[in-house]
């Protein structure tokens, strides 16, 4: 029933919508709803993000080297390759999502079969991809060593090159590891796996090679805008660095030791070995890096293996006729709504993660 209002002699429509409202089927626009209902929660992830990264910008990861693994090529340095081909791929199948929409708005089935298959390999390629960056994360490459104030240091060659655990150790044959269980110390205090090192063979490798340097999560600060603040303490910080690193003119670049105070903070600073990354524990840089990645990353690949088993199912119903014998494939641009909104949110995920 339409509701009007008579002004003046005249009558005046306020709602011809029916129920099409802005001539958007029920369906259709409650695919809005969730659309925009689900952009607001990806913004407020990304934007804390934002404020973290912001707070601990002089100790977060650098994505180069985090994310500078490939498939098949181990050793092999290529950073963000893989993400970016990850990227495409998705991109990509928004692609073939748009031409099975159009294809179904000419009641194409055959063509909508195709695109559709298309779209559902890209989806699958790119979960799968999603998995093994994680495997890659969690497990890690290099390792590192952790200290006291929970900051992680890192092996580098003389070219800043990371170089792994097992490179530097010298195992002590010798004396034999035992794990510690809630008997040998504090009660609530349970060793889950022993490291693959222990701290003293790390300290041996690294004094016996001299090619060897540490590297912390740390940037190296802009030490002539310290000098030139007028602050005593800020002046005698620049100093002081000045004589540890050995870049110390590298602004914005991790900070790497000089041998003499790599191995005095490694004999006298360290508590233990992180291998990989997790909630807790990360050898790239804060655990806060960690809880992010997991969290958005994760949350954005539900999203998307939710969108391949969606579309597999309308695939189904494609392939069977269903919307051949209803005369409408809006159920096929109703998924590749959703579909191009999952896109859209992994280029901002991107940017953020990998780019910024």
């Amino acid at each position: 029933m339409e509701t009007t209002v008579t002004k003046t002699g005249t009558e005046d429509k306020i709602w011809g919508g029916g129920n099409e409202p802005l001539k958007v089927s029920y369906g259709k626009m409650m695919m809005w709803f969730f659309i925009v209902s689900d952009a607001l929660t990806f913004s407020g992830f990304l934007a804390a993000y934002g404020f973290s990264r912001f707070k601990f910008i002089d100790s977060w990861p650098i994505a180069d080297q985090v994310f500078n693994h490939f498939p098949f090529l181990h050793g092999v340095d290529a950073p963000m390759y893989y993400v970016a081909l990850m990227t495409f791929i998705l991109i990509f199948s928004s692609v073939t999502m748009v031409l099975a929409v159009d294809a179904g708005h000419h009641m194409k089935q055959k063509k909508v079969i195709f695109y559709m298959f298309l779209t559902i390999i890209g989806g699958a390629i790119f979960v799968g991809s999603q998995a093994w960056e994680w495997k890659n994360f969690i497990k890690g490459e290099y390792g590192a060593v952790e200290t006291k104030g929970g900051q992680i240091l890192q092996f580098v060659d003389a070219e800043g090159h990371r170089v792994a655990l097992k490179d530097v150790a010298i195992l002590d044959t010798h004396k034999e590891r035992s794990q510690h269980e809630e008997k040998n110390g504090i009660w609530y205090d349970k060793e889950a796996t022993l490291p693959t090192y222990t701290i003293a063979e790390l300290t041996n490798g690294f004094a016996k090679n001299t090619d060897l340097l540490i590297r912390t999560q740390e940037l190296v600060p802009n030490l002539e805008d310290l000098k030139a603040s007028g602050n005593a303490k800020k002046i005698a910080y620049a100093a002081r660095l000045e004589k540890q690193l050995v870049n110390p003119e590298a602004k914005g670049e991790k900070a790497i030791y000089k041998r003499e105070f790599s191995l005095n903070r490694l004999k006298n600073d360290t508590v233990g070995i992180v291998e990989g990354a997790n909630l807790v524990h990360n050898e790239y840089g804060t655990p806060l890096f960690a809880n992010f990645f997991f969290f958005i990353t994760g949350f954005h690949g539900f999203h998307v293996l939710s969108g391949v088993i969606i579309n597999i199912i309308i695939f189904i119903n494609v392939i069977l006729g269903t919307y051949e014998r209803r005369k409408n494939y809006e159920m096929v641009e109703k998924v590749g709504l959703y579909w191009h909104f999952v896109d859209l949110v992994w280029v901002f995920v991107f940017t953020f993660f990998y780019l910024v």
